[in-house]
């Protein structure tokens, strides 16, 4: 059977609709909305586990005529990230009422959230690029509200443009890159199925190699990574991550662990067949290893547990990148399984670090230690979820850290990849050492000895402890039984992923293999070091102190406070208040951008420039020639502009001679009333300007641009033939009424040309009234007086706006639950 469009669309529809509705249901239910979210989630849930081992696409028609339509294509893949993004979305939103009681602002973060989970889902069921690219675009549009949601705090701010700039500049490279897919898909595929991505996986191998005759695979493979890894925080734009902990708890464990970040790696899993290859392997390894390994180490360097965690998770995805990226079934295996296990311990582990930061009042590593006494409860689910983390059999995270090392191990054999072949697997243990030790630490902070300047630590409230429960005791349940995970739902994301998907078996290893070997050493060398954890911590962040270019953060302020400041050069360079430097800059863009147009679309050719005219009408544009040359060169301001009207007058003659009554009785009406308007205003011009060479070669350079640009534009568009046999106008003859739906050629240009007319018209009268408004403010502020000089401004000089910088680059203390660092008791409910 194929999946249902309704129950398909109702699941992704059903989030966006709630999210419209929240301040309704706000004003009903208050802090409550939070558990309106879950039920919405958990329909969602429910709607799309109606659709458990269906495959097939369902299309609603979007826009007919471009062949784009909401295609959402149903298989284990999409559905394995569909419910990890509304089941861990429902516990999420279970979560939220405690740890933000008594928070202004819930009714943005409760629709934001909502948008942000059918953004998601719509991400993992679409099937046409058009509609891929747009519910990529609302993650980052609806991350950007959350992260930014303390919106008084600076740091939060600076985080919220931050992951804005990262992850929107990223979505560009993806959209280049999907439209040339589908220029590719199109010729390949038929016009019918130009962004079906769906289609093109079923011919992935026709797909690769059409993109290689034409020269564009390795265009389009670069543009999907860099879309892919800014997304999901991969060396070098690893550091939005960290910096996006400022954002609530909650917050972090939806968007940060389980979803939003997986987005770059989901989509990797599923172009994967259709792109891997050698250049796949070299890539895709290579970036995904080398952020596994930073970020682990820069983990070990945090002093915040949300720190901790954000560097962990930006490791953990370039695991599942790596994994992707090897070429062997190992890799793929290694993509699906650990974008579940990892799901798991992540988002349980952000909301572990929101208990503990609530309660206790810090996130601080060096204040916590021995919490297990005030919060035994927290620490169980801790225990089991640090240890998935780290890897130590047989806690899930060490299944799918295995396949990782057997995909390493694999790669090896390939002989044309040289000193890779020995160096991802190393790469792969050494990031793995790191791994035990900051997972490690973190459990650490629930024993020990308890710090006698950490204060009362208050019991969490039971909606606090419930989502990390369930996470955690799903984690256990793969921890005893990864095949029962295999076969619910691994094994189906793995035949949507693996170019030869074979029954996959995991489990604890009962002999030797080099992979086995790889997890001892990894387990054994992270626990040996971690008495010496101190130590090597202090040394990782004194690097960055240093050496600052080492420091990620460090280049995205030098960047983009370098382009502030180039900014607010270049705006007081071009709004200066004069009236020729404004024309200057504006009919010098325009003219550079009109005839790099027309460069770009190769419309500038040799012509036959037509000189056949009359003898009467070649004496009338002779005339109007020399109206302009004398018009530059008379010597008043009133020989000027009567000069200047001969020249329009001619133009009306001209529009007379060529049988165009109507457009010569505009030129004259339009001819006169100018005349009038400068010789009233003649008097308020000075009589001499002081105008320097450099002004005028200035203004003779534009003015000539500005003829050259009007003279080929006349050219272009009245040398236009289609389908280079017919003229113009009898190409819109024969077709207007046909394919222009009206009743005659009449109609069909009234319709198709009036309307420009008409808008251009709208555009002036706005445009003047704008004016005359601007003129009269101005007047009423004392913005302009008789003189021409310009008054003071009554509103004073405004604040400077905070830049949100900071010098260590690490994420801002969040506010608990209460908008401070203090806790506050909830009840006794663990």
């Amino acid at each position: 059977m194929s999946p249902d469009l309704a129950t398909v669309g109702a699941a992704v529809a059903l989030p966006f609709v709630a999210a419209v509705l929240t301040p309704l249901l706000f004003r009903v239910l208050g802090e409550g909305t939070g558990f309106a979210g879950t039920l919405v989630a958990l329909l969602s849930f429910g709607l799309l586990a109606t659709q458990y081992g269906e495959e097939g696409t369902v299309a609603l028609e979007w826009i007919p005529s471009l062949e784009i339509a909401l295609r959402f294509y149903v298989d284990g893949w999409a559905l394995l990230f569909a419910l990890l993004a509304s089941g861990i979305g429902a516990l999420v939103f279970t979560y939220s009422p405690a740890y933000l009681h008594g928070q202004s602002g819930l009714v943005r973060y409760y629709a934001a959230l909502l948008a942000f989970m059918g953004s998601i889902i719509g991400v993992a069921l679409a099937a046409d690029l058009i509609a891929i690219f747009l519910f990529w675009e609302l993650t980052s549009l609806c991350s950007f509200v959350l992260i930014g949601y303390y919106t008084a705090d600076d740091s939060s701010q600076y985080a919220a443009r931050m992951a804005m700039l990262i992850t929107v500049g990223g979505g560009l490279f993806l959209l280049v890159g999907l439209l040339l897919l589908s220029v590719v898909a199109g010729d390949v595929l038929g016009p019918g199925a130009a962004f079906d991505l769906a289609a093109m996986l079923e011919r992935p191998d026709a797909m690769q190699s059409a993109l290689r005759e034409r020269g564009l695979f390795l265009p389009v493979l670069g543009l999907l990574a860099v879309g892919a890894g800014t997304k999901s925080a991969q060396v070098p734009v690893h550091f939005w991550l960290p910096n996006a902990m400022a954002a609530p708890t909650p917050v972090s464990a939806f968007l940060h662990s389980a979803t939003m970040v997986k987005v770059g790696v989901y989509f990797v899993g599923r172009v994967r067949p259709m792109l891997v290859g050698a250049e796949w392997l070299l890539l895709f390894a290579t970036l995904g290893l080398a952020t596994m390994t930073i970020c682990a180490i820069m983990a070990v360097a945090s002093t915040d547990i949300k720190e901790l965690l954000a560097y962990s998770t930006a490791s953990h995805l370039g695991l599942m990148i790596a994994g992707f990226g090897f070429t062997s079934v190992y890799g793929a295996e290694t993509g699906v399984f650990h974008l579940l296990n990892h799901a798991l311990f992540k988002a349980a582990l952000f909301l572990v670090a929101g208990i503990v930061a609530h309660e206790a009042g810090t996130r601080e590593i060096a204040k916590l230690s021995g919490l297990r006494r005030d919060l035994p409860v927290t620490a169980a689910i801790t225990t089991v979820v640090a240890l998935s983390m780290a890897g130590i059999p047989p806690f899930n995270g060490f299944y799918s850290k295995e396949l990782l090392f057997e995909a390493a191990v694999e790669a090896s054999h390939h002989h044309d990849i040289g000193i890779l072949g020995w160096l991802y697997p190393a790469v792969a243990v050494f990031g793995s050492i790191f791994t035990v030790l900051y997972s490690l630490r973190f459990l650490s902070l629930f024993f020990g000895d308890r710090p006698d300047a950490l204060g009362h630590v208050h019991r969490p409230p039971v909606t606090l402890l419930v989502p990390p429960a369930l996470l955690a005791l799903l984690a256990a349940v793969v921890s005893v039984d990864p095949e029962l995970a295999v076969d619910v739902i691994v094994q189906a994301g793995l035949e949507a992923t693996a170019v030869d998907p074979h029954e996959m078996h995991v489990g604890i290893p009962t002999s030797y293999s080099p992979a086995v070997g790889m997890s001892a050493v990894a387990i054994g060398a992270g626990v040996l070091a971690f008495p010496a954890y101190g130590r090597l911590h202090d040394g990782i962040r004194a690097i960055p102190r240093a050496v600052p270019p080492v420091a990620a953060n460090w280049w995205y302020d030098v960047v983009v406070e370098g382009l502030t400041d180039e900014g607010r050069q270049f705006a007081a360079t071009v709004h200066n208040g004069l009236l020729r430097t404004y024309a200057t800059w504006t009919l010098s863009a325009t003219c550079a951008l009109a005839l790099a147009g027309f460069v770009a679309a190769g419309a500038i050719v040799p012509t036959d420039l037509g000189l056949d005219v009359t003898p009467v009408i070649a004496l009338v544009l002779l005339v109007a020639v020399v109206g302009g040359l004398a018009v530059v060169l008379s010597e008043s301001h009133v020989a000027g502009v009567l000069t200047l009207s001969i020249l329009g007058f001619m133009v009306a003659i001209f529009y007379i001679l060529a049988s165009a009554p109507d457009l010569a009785l505009t030129q004259l009406v339009v001819e006169t009333l100018v005349l009038v308007i400068f010789l009233l205003v003649i008097e308020e011009i000075p009589e001499y300007y002081e105008i320097g060479l450099g002004r005028v070669v200035r203004d003779a350079v534009v003015s000539l641009a500005v003829g050259a640009t009007a003279f080929i534009t006349v050219l272009v568009t009245t040398d236009a033939r289609p389908g280079g046999s017919t003229n113009i106008a009898r190409y819109y003859a024969e077709r207007a009424v046909p394919e222009g739906g009206g009743t005659n050629i009449v109609n069909v240009t009234l319709v198709d040309f009036r309307g420009f007319d008409t808008l251009g018209e709208l555009a002036v009268v706005a445009l003047a009234a704008i004016s005359i408004l601007t003129l009269v403010v101005m007047r009423g502020r004392g913005g302009i007086d008789r003189t021409g000089t310009r008054g003071a401004d009554s509103a004073g000089d405004g604040p400077n706006g905070a830049t949100g910088t900071r010098s260590d680059g690490g994420p801002a203390t969040e506010r608990d639950g209460d908008g401070d660092t203090d806790g506050e008791p909830r009840g006794d409910d663990e």
